[in-house]
């Protein structure tokens, strides 16, 4: 058990002041075709009233799939995977074509020392690591059941250009389709960005907020 005080500002229509009562990680040993994880629990008090969080990691190994020189940056960086409270199955580790067409890329969320970072692995240099985004890991927590336990809320994933065009939809001059897959950004239940690369930089493309 550890204490810790910190002063979180939640995302989007969530901003609220928060700070941590308490936290500990637990690893709880895996059975018959599982995998470990690494859980964090403890509290925050929110506008006056205590409120406990639950956060579930998975360690790199829980990946297979993941080149093995990704998988030793993000043993170096001391990365946990963080899972969403509404993980069935490992996640955000996405593979995608983020560079370009035809490309075999990577993107994994990748939680150390109380932050988590949004990472990306082109697959023309996989021992380089591109960071787009960077949060306190107790800054994305939400309720998601009657109990008022909150939970992870962060999620990635590919997005096809099928799926960006879809998203754009409302918008009053549509945007032509795009070559190559766009990396959504997600908030559960509250919204989503789409970053995309293009011209050698990282842009988020324009979609109605949602």
């Amino acid at each position: 058990m550890h204490t810790r005080l910190v002063t979180l500002f939640m995302a989007a229509s969530l901003a609220l002041g928060w700070f941590s009562a308490g936290a500990q990680s637990s690893l709880l040993p895996a059975g018959p075709g599982t995998v470990a994880q690494l859980d964090e629990s403890g509290q925050l008090v929110a506008q006056g009233h205590m409120k406990s969080y639950r956060i579930r990691h998975l360690p790199v190994t829980s990946f297979p799939e993941l080149p093995e020189a990704i998988q030793n940056v993000l043993i170096q960086r001391a990365c946990l995977i963080p899972q969403t409270y509404q993980a069935h199955r490992p996640e955000n580790v996405v593979r995608g074509r983020f560079q370009g067409p035809g490309s075999s890329d990577w993107a994994v969320l990748c939680s150390a020392d109380g932050m988590v970072s949004l990472l990306v692995f082109f697959g023309s240099n996989p021992e380089k690591a591109q960071v787009l985004a960077t949060a306190q890991e107790t800054e994305r927590l939400q309720e998601h059941d009657g109990s008022g336990l909150l939970g992870f809320n962060w999620a990635i994933d590919p997005a096809s250009p099928q799926r960006v065009h879809e998203a754009q939809i409302s918008l009053e001059h549509r945007p032509p389709w795009l070559n190559h897959d766009a990396l959504a950004d997600s908030l559960i239940d509250h919204h989503t960005v789409y970053h995309f690369f293009a011209e050698s930089a990282w842009t988020l493309l324009n979609v109605p907020d949602n």
